[in-house]
């Protein structure tokens, strides 16, 4: 399951981008220093070598890189139970032109199929969303106001019928959801692995990049772990290619977890409100950006 957000542009920059320093780092690997230009005879010009042409890049899912995924995928799926703390920087434009940085944190525990608490003290307006198999609540502590409303008997569904009835969405969805791997690759069209890193949440890490016709993405797994530690994202319909970066930290799994840890008096004792949107919505002029197919999984080099 994937709920898509912040679609509204032309053009695919941020695929182009990471094509075109992928292009560009290769070529510069494989290119030796220039080739002396041959003295001139007298009388005679001297012809040049056709400057030979970019090799073209082709659309692909690298093995490694997907084998990445899934793995992650598969460590957060077996889990029954998890809790972490999500730090997303969000880019908003400025009058000056240069981007403003906002930060919201999430404080997340769940266990499947039917538990989720998200408590977010800000940056920004606090609020807390609660959700124990039969209601789901949004909270917000500085005014005291609460919307509830009967849920669905799973964390996928009652996260998709928060966001239809109240566009609540939280950008870590794909981790806590029964089958991140299909969310996660969900309309691959490019995926590489980059290179390892040793400096995001003090692990060593691989960096993999993964595209589709919405957004693009880099993602930092755990070596050892194989969990999800830093996620950045740009987005197709984004005019401005604003960056939204997501830390993921204090990773526990299969703990035990208290009944009460998904429910709240205080928020139960609030003032009720309708649980829905509360900005009103129009509808979007124009047609819906088409769906590409899938590009296909590289055939694995042969052993030299």
């Amino acid at each position: 399951m994937r709920i898509e957000v912040d679609r509204a542009a032309k053009c695919w920059r941020g695929m182009a981008l990471a094509v075109g320093l992928l292009v560009a780092g290769s070529v510069a690997a494989q290119s030796a220093a220039p080739a002396p230009v041959p003295a001139a005879k007298p009388g005679k010009a001297v012809k040049l070598a056709k400057k030979p042409a970019a090799p073209e890049f082709k659309l692909v899912l690298e093995p490694k890189a997907m084998d990445l995924l899934k793995a992650t995928s598969a460590r957060l799926a077996a889990a029954k139970s998890m809790s972490f703390t999500a730090v997303v920087n969000y880019e908003f434009p400025s009058k000056l032109g240069p981007p403003i940085a906002y930060t919201i944190r999430y404080d997340v525990s769940a266990q499947r199929p039917d538990k989720l608490r998200i408590v977010s003290p800000g940056d920004g307006p606090a609020s807390e969303f609660y959700y124990d198999g039969k209601a789901m609540m949004a909270y917000a502590p500085a005014e005291d106001l609460v919307a509830v409303a009967d849920a669905p008997p799973t964390i996928d569904a009652t996260l998709k019928k928060a966001y239809d009835a109240a566009a609540i969405y939280f950008p870590f969805t794909d981790m806590i959801v029964a089958d991140p791997y299909a969310a996660l690759t969900d309309g691959a069209k490019l995926a590489f692995y980059i290179g390892p890193s040793g400096v995001v949440g003090g692990v060593k890490t691989d960096m993999v990049a993964w595209a589709n016709d919405d957004v693009f993405l880099q993602i930092w797994i755990g070596v050892d772990d194989k969990l999800p530690r830093r996620i950045r994202a740009m987005y197709r319909a984004d005019p401005l290619l604003l960056r939204h970066e997501m830390e993921l930290s204090n990773w526990k799994l299969d703990g035990e977890m208290a009944a009460e840890t998904f429910a709240s008096q205080k928020a139960q004792s609030a003032k009720r409100i309708a649980f829905k949107s509360p900005v009103p919505t129009a509808p979007v002029a124009g047609k819906p950006l088409a769906k590409s197919k899938p590009a296909k999984a590289a055939a694995p080099a042969k052993p030299q």
